[in-house]
């Protein structure tokens, strides 16, 4: 493996990073401590910093040898999760109810490893950004730094990403162009009937029977809406309504989430939804309301910038160690926002196995510090070939 000596030199110091920042997790705009720390060691590194997109966002700027007016942005997630940690190790959560469940404490670190070393040799030509974003989880921290004017103010030619894979070997990484990740929807509906008495269902219209009918005709999305080629989710993952053994309730409330990966796809969801939930409670006589949110975009790679993702991971970790067609997969991911705006690519990295308690979202999980260098390495070598020397 071709980890970077120099980088290989301060494996120490990235997992004392790392472990720091794991023991003080924060969500959603509210990455104070954590904006501070990566600030403080991008500026002890000479890199110019700039706060403030997206409130806790921090973006550093650095210049190669010599400006052949090329840019690039590469960008690491900063925030946490709302979970409690059950792991008993030293670095284990400061903050009660809050963890670093998802690896965003290695991606953050991995991203300032190679900024130190960028600084050091600035063995490129051209300006590099190093994009640390807040709010990942949930709430679009990537679409609030578009909105702000982030490609304005720093204006990248592409846009790149990685994100740590439990069940990949450390060492290996994954990339493919088109989608990568999926579109992420939510949506509520609020069935509304007549209540009554739960011996005497005739003299109501009851709601709980609705919004079973409801659930089941959801699913002709999927198989009967849908190109089978495609691939599409809709999943209800909650119902509430009643309160007593005996008494139909007035109303039924059902939510859930969709995910895609074809733009044209995602388009269709809602729309076909919302017909369903009318018609369905219709022919019962009751009303559904739909509430549909589309939270994000499908993570779609450009070609020519993954074909580079490639090469890159396989300078560092041979080419048998870089699999070319993983299964995309359903979970979400913000970067998607950037990727509309520029193109660019977003791998995946190994982070070991991945057996109870060590997948992604779980109380027991930990980012691998093994990976640390090998990511470092990573974005190192991309932006010396993506913003290589002139002769």
């Amino acid at each position: 493996m071709a980890i970077i000596n120099r980088i290989a030199d301060f494996h120490a110091e990235l997992t004392e990073w790392r472990r720091e920042l794991h023991k003080h997790p924060e969500t959603a705009f509210e990455e104070v401590w954590t904006s501070n720390f990566v600030a403080e060691r991008l500026e002890s590194f000479g890199i110019e910093v700039h706060r403030g997109l997206a409130e806790t966002g921090v973006v550093g700027v650095l210049r190669g040898a010599s400006d052949s007016g090329k840019k690039i942005a590469l960008r690491a997630d900063m925030d946490a999760l709302d979970l409690t940690e059950a792991n008993d190790f030293e670095h284990k959560s400061l903050n009660p109810g809050k963890m670093h469940g998802c690896g965003h404490d290695g991606h953050t670190t991995m991203l300032l490893g190679a900024a130190k070393y960028l600084a050091e040799t600035r063995n490129f030509d051209g300006t590099v950004y190093f994009i640390f974003q807040p709010a990942e989880e949930n709430e679009g921290g990537g679409r609030r730094m578009v909105e702000e004017g982030l490609f304005e103010k720093f204006p990248a030619e592409s846009v790149w990403g990685m994100h740590n894979w439990p069940g990949m070997p450390v060492g290996t990484f994954a990339a493919r162009s088109g989608p990568m990740m999926a579109a992420y929807d939510m949506f509520e509906i609020d069935v509304t009937g007549i209540g009554g008495h739960g011996a005497m269902p005739h003299l109501g219209v009851d709601p709980v029977l609705v919004a079973s009918q409801i659930v089941v005709a959801l699913q002709s999305i999927a198989s009967r809406n849908v190109n089978p080629m495609e691939s599409v989710v809709v999943s209800v993952t909650q119902i509430h309504g009643g309160d007593a053994y005996n008494v139909i309730p007035q109303q039924v409330k059902l939510a859930g989430t969709c995910r895609s990966f074809n733009p044209k796809v995602h388009d269709k969801i809602e729309p076909r939804m919302r017909q369903i939930c009318e018609n369905v409670a219709e022919a019962f006589g009751a009303t559904a309301e739909l509430r549909y949110e589309k939270r994000y975009p499908p993570t779609i790679n450009s070609e020519a910038e993954t074909e580079t993702a490639a090469a890159v991971a396989a300078e560092i970790s041979g080419a048998d160690f870089v699999v070319r067609d993983p299964e995309p997969s359903m979970g979400a991911e913000d970067f998607a926002f950037m990727l509309q705006e520029k193109p660019g690519s977003y791998v995946w990295i190994g982070n070991g196995p991945a057996g109870p308690g060590e997948q992604l979202h779980n109380q027991g999980y930990d980012f691998n510090d093994e990976a640390l260098p090998i990511g470092a390495s990573y974005w190192s070598r991309l932006v010396e070939t993506e913003l290589a020397r002139a002769g």
